[in-house]
């Protein structure tokens, strides 16, 4: 099975997190995005993997490259050109102290790449799945154009489509995203998204206040599924944040009109949760892909997530036999 994962590669600069930006005279350095986050993941779960962007052709998108190619990600689709690598700063949190996250990726490479540029049928030659996010449709006008021709191409190959909503407001408005987002939502086949995306992006009536909240994502992904009859698998997480440094996760999976869910695991400590959904996704796609159970599946992603809050980085650097026996060992049970 071979994927194909299209964004932007960013250039991540942390503080230690027991400093303020204004105390810090260091920075931790990572390479990261949502899509490539989720393409290491599938190389290292053992899947072939070609990441499409374009990075700037110089020693800082050369190091990008090279920590792909070190989780053997095909970096042979990325197009080099531009001024510079997209970035984003954050100030790490700790105990009741929440992370702070800036932006900086204005008129990077990729934000300013011109449609065209990409040869989808060439890329897509022998490809099985093709996944992107709602960052990417947020990053310039040109980009949701992109992204609806390769939504197109891949579906006219057969192709699976994975969309994650991902929804970041510091890119852009709820307004803004709900329009994108619905235009490409008819060539989606896989979604990641939750009940805030159903209300806020795809105007869903909101579910009775009496229900549970198990009844209330069943609602919703029902609902989105009447308007978008071409999704016919949602997933996502329940997060409940104690603090910077605890967590509680549980997944969600639903196909076939039957919702999965795990139990809710606590992590503590969190070392770093930037990347935990793209993990999560990373795990629905392995498990999809390898034709498992809706139990296994949720019950894998799962516990991929929460292993990646173990680590520093924005990739999960762990294999799937690693997160099985992982997975043995959270003792998961699933609720149906």
């Amino acid at each position: 099975m071979k994927v194909i994962t299209f964004g932007e590669m960013l250039l991540r600069l942390t503080t230690a997190n027991d400093q303020r930006f204004y105390q810090a005279n260091k920075l931790d350095v990572y390479y990261g995005g949502a899509e490539a986050n989720l393409a290491i993941s599938l190389a290292n779960f053992g899947f072939e993997v070609d990441y499409v962007s374009r990075l700037p052709d110089h020693f800082i998108g050369e190091a990008a490259i090279r920590y792909l190619a070190s989780h053997q990600v095909g970096t042979n689709q990325i197009l080099r050109g531009g001024e510079r690598l997209g970035t984003y700063y954050v100030e790490a949190g700790i105990g009741n102290r929440s992370s702070a996250v800036t932006y900086d990726r204005k008129f990077s490479s990729f934000a300013t790449v011109d449609p065209g540029v990409f040869d989808w049928n060439m890329i897509f030659e022998g490809a099985d799945v093709f996944h992107t996010t709602g960052i990417t449709l947020a990053l310039s006008s040109s980009l949701r154009q992109i992204t609806k021709q390769a939504m197109q191409a891949a579906k006219e190959k057969g192709m699976t489509v994975s969309f994650d909503f991902n929804y970041r407001s510091k890119l852009w408005s709820q307004k803004e995203a709900s329009q994108a987002i619905q235009e490409v939502l008819p060539y989606v086949d896989m979604a990641f998204c939750n009940h805030m995306d159903a209300i806020y992006l795809l105007g869903i009536d909101e579910a009775l206040e009496q229900w549970d909240g198990r009844r209330k994502l069943q609602y919703y992904y029902q609902q989105i599924q009447e308007k978008f009859p071409s999704i016919q698998i949602f997933a996502s997480t329940k997060r409940e944040v104690v603090s910077t440094s605890k967590h509680y996760l549980q997944g969600n999976f639903y196909i076939n009109d039957e919702l999965y869910q795990t139990s809710s695991f606590a992590i503590e400590p969190v070392i770093d949760r930037i990347g935990g959904g793209d993990a999560y996704a990373a795990g629905i796609l392995t498990g999809h892909l390898n034709g498992w159970r809706p139990e296994k599946i949720v019950s894998f992603a799962t516990s991929a997530a929460v292993l990646k809050h173990t680590i520093k980085g924005d990739g999960n650097a762990f294999s799937s036999f690693e997160v099985e026996q992982f997975q043995e060992n959270m003792g998961q049970e699933i609720k149906r």
